[in-house]
């Protein structure tokens, strides 16, 4: 039995999942589907620090990225009504993923390594974990990062397949979670 947050009818949905699983696009339509808001945590952060991902990359470190986009993450508890698309590693950074399941539904969109490698090779949006790597190289972080991430992405409430992800399911499989009028 899936066990839910007691704010169910005012959660927020989650989505987690590797760079280049989909949490955007999916995120943006299944946002439409339920009647929700959607917010992208790292369109957040550019809009709110005036800097993009990468070069807060470059400036900084994943370490200092990994801590402000906590707290953008705790500042949604307080949202009601939005699917949110988490960044890649967000799920495996302190204590995300439980503060997460007691605040909202956690959904992971799961591919299989070599759908990742393929999606982030043609990539048109600059990753800054990756940039620069040779495919074997990219195919050594996807197994790495998915090898370190994975217990903290199979947390999510719900487990979902990313590849050709139906939306229209992963929606009404979500509205019947969420009570009337939730």
């Amino acid at each position: 039995m899936l066990l839910l947050p007691e704010n169910v009818g005012r959660m927020n949905v989650y989505l987690t999942g590797y760079m280049g699983s989909g949490k955007t696009t999916a995120g943006r339509r299944l946002a439409a589907k339920i009647g929700y808001e959607h917010l992208d945590i790292d369109e957040l952060f550019e809009a709110t620090y005036r800097i993009s991902v990468v070069q807060f990359f470059e400036r900084y470190d994943e370490a200092a990225f990994r801590k402000i986009e906590a707290q953008l993450i705790t500042h949604t508890f307080a949202l009601q009504r939005r699917v949110v698309s988490l960044g890649g590693g967000a799920a495996s950074y302190a204590d995300n993923m439980q503060r997460i399941n007691r605040h909202g539904l956690s959904v992971y969109l799961r591919m299989a390594p070599e759908s990742l490698f393929v999606r982030l090779k043609n990539a048109r949006r600059p990753r800054p974990r990756i940039a620069g790597l040779s495919d074997e190289q990219l195919k050594e972080r996807i197994a790495a990062d998915l090898r370190e991430r994975g217990s903290f992405y199979e947390q999510a409430r719900l487990i979902v397949k990313g590849e050709n992800l139906d939306v229209d399911a992963l929606a009404e499989e979500i509205i019947q979670l969420l009570p009337a009028g939730g």
